[in-house]
């Protein structure tokens, strides 16, 4: 069984990437609902659309694993014929597409009219419309800008929110640091021991 050499790399690139889409909703909701305070529609015809899309994600990368798994285990002839046979099927997630394409440009004009961001942020949020979605869809140059456009649309808007929260106290952070790491620990070695 021929097996490439770049597979665990790109596997584990492709896993981290749907962590991250699948880790945004917080987020998104927390942009949506800051929206949705100024006015309800544009918080929530711009929050829905883009959670479909970062959920749709998690079925996209679980056909992303199938395909690299089978190039591993049967080689690129085989896993190409089998994805390319069904690639074309009825997938629920391919209904709203349009939808969850023009998601976060909605969110963005809402963050923008709303004030919850300004021009510039509201236009780099805007832009992660252009990130292809899909099937084993591939990063270029432009997904890295987009990426780097996502994060300045929404870092500092996180950083405000963690400013503006209640801090937790010394003892809170030495005890529920160390037991969530080793949480995370314990479960990423049973989630590979199967």
């Amino acid at each position: 069984m021929p097996r490439t050499n770049g597979a665990p790399l790109i596997s584990t690139a492709y896993g981290l990437f749907a962590a991250g889409s699948l880790l945004l909703w917080p987020a998104v909701a927390m942009v949506a609902a800051r929206i949705g305070a100024r006015s309800v529609g544009r918080g929530l015809w711009g929050g829905v659309p883009v959670m479909f899309r970062l959920f749709a994600r998690a079925f996209h990368a679980g056909v992303d694993h199938l395909a690299l798994q089978l190039v591993r285990s049967q080689g690129i002839d085989a896993a190409t014929e089998a994805i390319s046979a069904g690639y074309d099927a009825f997938r629920v997630f391919s209904a709203p597409n349009l939808a969850m394409l023009a998601g976060w440009i909605v969110l963005a004009l809402g963050a923008w009219r709303t004030r919850v961001l300004g021009p510039v942020r509201a236009a780099a949020l805007g832009l992660t419309a252009t990130l292809p979605l899909g099937v084993l869809k591939g990063t270029t140059p432009l997904s890295l800008v987009v990426l780097a456009g996502l994060c300045a649309g929404l870092v500092p808007l996180g950083l405000a929110l963690l400013r503006e929260g209640p801090r937790p106290s010394r003892e809170a952070v030495l005890r529920w640091v160390p037991l969530t790491l080793a949480t995370l620990g314990l479960m990423a070695l049973l989630g590979q021991a199967g």
